[in-house]
């Protein structure tokens, strides 16, 4: 079972979380440059060489977010990025070389929240840091209570439940549905914006993106893994439905929603 494990510091009466991050990456200047500059930005940051530390390190520590390297010696940073998702609730970045954007494609179908292109700015990875940890939910354990006391908000869809502050969402008989991060977010921009049509663009920037083919292309992959997920034939679906040449719809029934 996955605990948070947040760093906490103690000022007057508010508590200071800082977001942890393990970086994952085989050269050891560009690991120490990344650590250095996330740290001095006020993140906790721990790192490692390779894969077989990434798994040691995480089977007894928990972190808010990954960046991985996807070329590493032995096992390869997609590989351990699956493992990851089967593990915890964590947010993920990978790093690939230029010019490889199968590498990119297939990251995003594991999924991936973001991806940076090496050679990289340390801004440019600070800026992905930060939107991809707005959209990974890091509340402390009294917020936390306060929003399974409160009910926090919850849509039903067919016989799909959301609940939208504990980033879950269940089934029939109250079964768990396994979902990524990233697909969590694009089923939250459809249901805050049911029955109304929406661009890629417009998806693209809900979630952070800019918009691009590359990011028109992510959110095409997100949305395909959304429905093998919520529609019960993915090929023909009831909720979430293409409008050919203009973006997409999340069909709710009147009175659905709530």
């Amino acid at each position: 079972m996955f605990i948070p494990n947040l760093l906490s510091a103690e000022s007057g009466s508010e508590a200071i979380v800082r977001a942890r991050i393990v970086i994952v990456e085989d050269e050891p200047d560009l690991r120490d440059a990344v650590a250095e500059y996330l740290g001095a930005n006020g993140y906790d940051v721990t790192q490692v060489g390779s894969a077989a530390e990434a798994r040691t390190l995480l089977e007894t520590e928990a972190f808010n977010l990954a960046i991985l390297d996807i070329a590493m010696p032995g096992e390869d940073g997609l590989s351990l990025g699956r493992w990851l998702r089967s593990k915890m609730p964590i947010g993920i970045i990978y790093a690939t070389a230029a010019g490889t954007a199968l590498d990119r494609i297939v990251g995003l179908e594991l999924g991936a929240d973001d991806y940076i292109v090496k050679p990289y700015e340390l801004r440019e990875v600070l800026a992905r840091v930060r939107s991809v940890l707005r959209r990974v939910p890091q509340p402390s354990p009294p917020q936390a209570a306060k929003a399974q006391a409160d009910g926090g908000r919850r849509l039903s869809f067919g016989q799909f439940q959301a609940d939208l502050d504990g980033r879950l969402v269940t089934g029939a008989n109250g079964t768990v549905i396994d979902m990524a991060k990233s697909e969590f977010d694009v089923l939250e921009v459809f249901l805050t914006r049911a029955n109304r049509l929406l661009t890629r663009a417009a998806i693209s920037e809900a979630i952070g993106f800019v918009e691009d083919p590359e990011s028109s292309r992510a959110v095409d992959i997100r949305i395909m893994r959304l429905r093998k997920k919520i529609e019960a034939d993915p090929a023909n679906p009831k909720f979430l439905r293409t409008v050919r040449g203009e973006g997409y719809i999340f069909s709710l029934p009147t009175g659905d929603g709530h």
